[in-house]
């Protein structure tokens, strides 16, 4: 496995759980509002 591949693997696993941590913080704050 090349280096460049290793990189682009971490750089998407870091861009998935970003996203999913936003999306979640998200939620969590409009539930907040609603409440």
């Amino acid at each position: 496995m090349s280096t460049g591949a290793i990189i682009m693997m971490i750089v998407g696993i870091v861009i998935i759980w970003g996203g999913l941590a936003a999306s979640i913080m998200n939620a969590v704050s409009k539930s907040k509002k609603a409440s």
